[in-house]
C-alpha cells in the first residue's frame, strides 16, 4: 500500500528478490509526501541509528545513479551547513569529526572560504561543513523509476484504487469492497498510515515550500543553517529554518517549516512569511528574485523520530514502511533493502532491529 518513493522502494526490492508484488495506491506515483518533498540525499547524525540509515542509503542512491534518467534530476552537489557564530562553528567541528571517523567525505570552511563557495550568502557568516557526497534529485521521477523496475521483475502496479483496511492475514479490502488475498500487506502510506493501521504513532507534521524561477548557479550547494536542527527537533512549537536546494533546471526550491497538528494542505500564510524572512536572512538579495509556486505536504513523524520498518505489532501479517519524517526521500532504498531482507531472512548490511515497530512498545512498557 502507497506509491510513494519509499513503497516504491520496497516494491522493486521484493520484486527483485523474486517476490510476487501488486503496489496499490488511491492517487498517482509519487503523488503524496514525495511530490510535496524536497528530494534532498542526506547523511544525518541525531543518533546512531539514523546516521547509519542515512549514510547506508545515500551510498545505495550513488549506487543507483547511472542508472537514473534524466527527468530523476540527480546532482551530486553536496550539502553546505552554514554557521552564524563560534558555537555554531564548534558544532561544524563536531560534525566533521563524526563523520571523518566514519569515512564520509566532509571540508570545513572558515568565512572567506564559504564566501567563495556562495557568494550570495551574507558576509558576516564565520563559515561551514560541506558534505561532499550528499545530493539532490527530483522524488517523483525517482519513485517513478523505482516501481518501473519493479514492474520489469514482475509486479503489478494499480494506482485510482482506493484501499479501505488490512485484513489480519495479510489482505486488503479495497474502497468499492473487494477483498484481495495477499501473505504480507506492507503499509507504506507515510502520514495516512494511522488510518490502515489503528494506533499508529504516527503524526502529520505540515511543511511549506516555495520553488523560484530559474535563476542558474545562485546557490551551488543545498544550503542550510546548523539552526535547521533544533527546528527539526521542536515538537511543541511551530518552526522555521533556512534551507534552500539548487535543481538542475537553474530554479531553487526553499524551505522550511514544520506544524504538528495542522490538517489541513492551505497555505499558512503568517508561517509562508517567517520562512522566506529567514530565508532572505542568510541570502540578502533572494528577496529580488520571483517565486513560481508555493504548496504545503505532511510528514510522517514518529516519536523518536526513527521509521517503523518491519511487521507491526498487531499482525506478522501486517507491516510497516512508514515514519520517516523528513528523511523518506534519501532512507527509501535502505528501507526497501532492509524489509526485503528481513522478509526473505537474508542478512542485512546494517541492524534492522532499530526501525522494527517492537521498539516503540518496548519503549512504551519501560516508560510505563
Amino acid at each position: 500500500m502507497g506509491a510513494g518513493i519509499v513503497g516504491a522502494a520496497c516494491a522493486a526490492e521484493c520484486a527483485r528478490a523474486g517476490l510476487k508484488v501488486l503496489v496499490l495506491d488511491r492517487g498517482p506515483i509519487g503523488g503524496g509526501t514525495t511530490a510535496a518533498g524536497m528530494g534532498h540525499l542526506v547523511v544525518m547524525d541525531d543518533s546512531p541509528a539514523q546516521f547509519a540509515l542515512t549514510s547506508y542509503s545515500r551510498r545505495l542512491w550513488h549506487q543507483l545513479a547511472p542508472q537514473l534518467p534524466a527527468d530523476v534530476e540527480f546532482d551530486p552537489c553536496g550539502t553546505m551547513w552554514v554557521a552564524t557564530d563560534e558555537q555554531e562553528m564548534a558544532e561544524v567541528r563536531r560534525k566533521e569529526a563524526f563523520y571523518r571517523e566514519r569515512g564520509v567525505k566532509v571540508e570545513v570552511l572558515d568565512g572567506p572560504a564559504l564566501a567563495q563557495a556562495e557568494p550570495n550568502l551574507r558576509r558576516d557568516l564565520v563559515g561551514g561543513l560541506c558534505v561532499v557526497d550528499d545530493a539532490v534529485l527530483y522524488p517523483p521521477s525517482a519513485a517513478d523509476l523505482l516501481l518501473k523496475q519493479a514492474q520489469a521483475a514482475g509486479a503489478d502496479v494499480r494506482t485510482g484504487v482506493e484501499v479501505r483496511s488490512l485484513l489480519p492475514d495479510g489482505g486488503a479490502v479495497l474502497g468499492d469492497g473487494t477483498r484481495l488475498a495477499a501473505g504480507i500487506a506492507v503499509n507504506a502510506t507515510g502520514p495516512w498510515s494511522p488510518a490502515l493501521t489503528p494506533g499508529l504513532p504516527v503524526r502529520k507534521r505540515k511543511g511549506h515550500l516555495v520553488i523560484t524561477d530559474r535563476y542558474s548557479g545562485f546557490v551551488r550547494h543545498q544550503v542550510i543553517e546548523l539552526g535547521y536542527l533544533k527546528s527539526a527537533h521542536a515538537v511543541a512549537a511551530d518552526s522555521v529554518a533556512f534551507n534552500i536546494q539548487p535543481r538542475k533546471t537553474g530554479q531553487m526550491l526553499i524551505g522550511s517549516s514544520r506544524q504538528f497538528d495542522a490538517e489541513g494542505t492551505e497555505i499558512n500564510q503568517p508561517i509562508l512569511d517567517r520562512m522566506l524572512r529567514r530565508a532572505c536572512e542568510y541570502l540578502p538579495t533572494l528577496g529580488r528574485l520571483s517565486a513560481i509556486r508555493c504548496w504545503t505536504g505532511h510528514r510522517a513523524a514518529t516519536p523518536d523520530k526513527l521509521p517503523l520498518i518491519g511487521p507491526s505489532l498487531d499482525s506478522d501479517k501486517i507491516w510497516l514502511a512508514t515514519g520517516h519524517e523528513g528523511l523518506g526521500i534519501t532512507t527509501s532504498l535502505a528501507t526497501g533493502r532492509l524489509l526485503a531482507d528481513r522478509l526473505l531472512r537474508r542478512s542485512s548490511e546494517i541492524a534492522s532491529e532499530p526501525y522494527l515497530p517492537a521498539r516503540l512498545a518496548k519503549g512504551a512498557a519501560q516508560h510505563d
